[in-house]
């Protein structure tokens, strides 16, 4: 493998990194946003899925008990 002199290299770095395209500020307040939502909604979810269960286990454990 070629070796590549500390110049070079940061020459390299530095015009890959012009080549990103990089998220204005409305996106990243939006998809911040979105990410709220659905980790709100998926703890809501899981919560209303713990609570059945707790509810079913309690209502067959106290049959038997």
């Amino acid at each position: 493998m070629a070796r590549t002199n500390p110049i070079q290299y940061i020459q390299q770095v530095r015009a890959e990194v012009s080549k990103v395209v990089w998220p204005t500020r409305r996106e990243v307040l939006l998809t911040t946003v979105m990410v709220f939502i659905l980790a709100a909604l998926t703890a809501l979810f899981f919560s209303l899925v713990d609570l059945s269960i707790q509810f079913g286990l309690r209502t067959v454990l106290g049959m038997f008990g």
